[in-house]
């Protein structure tokens, strides 16, 4: 994976939609993709030796841990209650569809027994074959064994990039001899661990990584096994948004790989956000664990967006996915065991996610996932279509109407859900031939500034903390640890409430007030220490024009995916 504190770009900004009249309908799945997207949900596993310090996987290399101790790493690693059935029962239990393990990653570190290398699994006190153990379990397991491979190796002689974060350069590299060598291991792990489901490569935006090489590389791998799936990355992906081989191409690889971030809708080609269910990919101690909620709606936003999402865990360097870790794994399948019917095997759409509701749709039914509510009801713009019957998932009844082109949806206190409230609408049509619909932002009448933003760029402008779509934010330079987000108006409203959402990568936010104009000062309404992916908090009303969220501190630089203001 990139480094994880790197600020990333939105996955689909440069395909997702725009101005153009959007197709009507999302596009059809190619056959060999369709296990993959009715499964909207599999497990990443990075794991490997550097377990035993706690440190991230590659990047730590050279930085944090010294390359000569980073690579003896391999000597001590001896995990013992490695369990290859537990793994893929956890992830059948999570309620996955597949598995994707990282067989090598950025140090070169080989998870199967290479006969091209001795840094291997096979070269530890461990010895035993734990690719091959794992996809003999997946498969029996019922799911689908997947292998991550990174395409770069800041430990190969051949490499002509090293440690620490391929900033350094080798002697005497020759890529093309690296680039058999790498062709050889995928080879093994298509023989001794095929048939794979996909292959997720990594690290292609190094310099030596080419378009022409990638193109290359993905016919290969097709030569091997015509039915696998391969991610964009083997070619020059940009962070995760559809690579193309020279201007005006057409995008190389299968799918989009937005990383830490929930992508934004796009139905026309498949997509898939790998998020870590804590902060680091690789196994750290205390490392600050997402809530169920966090990784429901994290889900469930995918599958609004028509994606799916690749939730990480790292196992510890004694076998064992963390308890913790996994208890919110199953805690997840238990909630998809209740409402999977709303997210497997369906389609994003037909409204495009906002912040409060997002939706999916299979055959007549559209599943509306209501996230927050901002009152008693829900407005949604109107269907093409009637409605011809409603029911709220897990029990209750919802009061639907249709009404001088809107929606207005209703469900009593006692039947909403914590965490998602979904209301089943029958359609008289097929739900799947309707293009995308917009959903107001709550704020589109408002203006927004803010003191600093991440390179300048207008992509993340403070306009996108109050746009209503959670696959963009505001975002500031690394190292910011003070910010302003300015909010006008445009005339005084009554407030009383405000909802805001860091980054799901990451709560920074260390203390924070929220104030408003009065009478030419700034008067303070509200306070607190931590915001979180899912801040919401009521306080007396006021009426104002001009608003502002001071970030007093922040332990890097803040990033919020959306503010808004309730009214009153």
């Amino acid at each position: 994976m990139r480094f994880p504190s790197a600020v990333l770009l939105s996955a689909l900004g440069a395909s997702g939609l725009g101005a153009q009249d959007p197709p009507a309908g999302p596009h059809p799945y190619e056959a060999r993709l369709a296990w993959w997207a009715r499964a909207r949900l599999g497990l990443f596993v990075h794991w490997g030796p550097v377990s035993q310090r706690g440190t991230e996987i590659g990047w730590s290399r050279g930085a944090q841990v010294p390359v000569a101790d980073y690579d003896a790493l391999h000597r001590t690693f001896d995990p013992q209650q490695f369990d290859a059935a537990a793994w893929a029962e956890l992830a059948a239990a999570a309620g996955a569809g597949y598995l994707v393990l990282t067989t090598k990653h950025h140090d070169g570190f080989c998870l199967w027994d290479s006969e091209l290398t001795d840094y291997s699994i096979a070269h530890t006190p461990f010895r035993r074959d734990v690719t091959r153990e794992l996809a003999d379990a997946c498969r029996k397991a019922g799911l689908r064994f997947c292998a991550y491979h990174s395409i770069c190796d800041w430990r190969h002689p051949d490499y002509p990039l090293g440690s620490p974060g391929g900033k350094s350069r080798k002697p005497s590299p020759d890529m093309d001899r690296y680039e058999q060598y790498l062709r050889g291991q995928l080879r093994e792990l298509f023989t001794d661990c095929g048939p794979l489901g996909l292959v997720w490569f990594d690290g292609e935006w190094e310099a030596p990584w080419t378009a022409e090489r990638g193109e290359a590389l993905y016919r290969f791998c097709r030569s091997l096994q015509g039915s696998v799936i391969v991610n964009n990355r083997v070619g020059k992906a940009r962070q995760g948004m559809a690579g193309t081989s020279a201007p005006g191409a057409g995008p190389i690889g299968d799918y989009d790989t937005p990383e830490q971030e929930i992508g934004r809708y796009q139905d026309q080609r498949p997509w898939e956000s790998c998020i870590t269910i804590c902060r680091q990919w690789a196994w750290k101690p205390d490392d600050t664990l997402k809530s169920l909620a966090e990784c429901v709606q994290t889900l469930v936003r995918c599958a609004g967006g028509d994606g799916n999402l690749l939730l990480n865990v790292g196992p510890m360097p004694d076998g064992r996915i963390e308890p913790r870790q996994a208890e919110r794994l199953r805690e997840l399948g238990g909630w998809l065991s209740a409402s999977g019917e709303a997210v497997r095997d369906t389609r994003g759409g037909p409204w495009l996610p906002s912040a409060r509701v997002v939706s999916t749709r299979r055959g007549r039914s559209v599943y509306v996932h209501v996230l927050q509510w901002p009152g008693e009801t829900i407005e949604l713009p109107d269907l093409p279509a009637r409605i011809a019957g409603s029911a709220v998932l897990g029990g209750g009844k919802a009061t639907v109407r249709q009404e001088q082109g809107r929606i207005v949806l209703q469900v009593p206190a006692a039947a909403r859900q914590p965490i998602d409230t979904i209301v089943r609408l029958e359609l008289d049509t097929d739900a799947l031939a309707l293009a995308p619909i917009a959903v107001p932002a709550p704020m589109a009448f408002a203006r927004a500034s803010a003191s600093n933003v991440f390179r300048n760029e207008p992509g993340y402008g403070a306009d996108r903390a109050i746009d209503g779509d959670p696959a963009t934010r505001w975002a500031t330079d690394a190292g910011t640890k003070q910010a302003t987000l300015e909010i006008d108006l445009g005339a005084p409203k009554r407030a009383g409430g405000v909802a805001i959402a860091e980054w799901r990568a990451g709560a920074r936010v260390q203390r924070f007030d929220l104030q408003c104009e009065l009478g030419g000062e700034w008067r303070t309404v509200l306070a607190g220490e931590s915001i979180g992916a899912d801040f919401r908090r009521e306080f007396s009303p006021v009426e104002a024009r001009r608003w502002r969220l001071r970030i007093l501190d922040s332990s890097e630089g803040p990033t919020i995916e959306e503010f808004e203001l309730l009214f009153r």
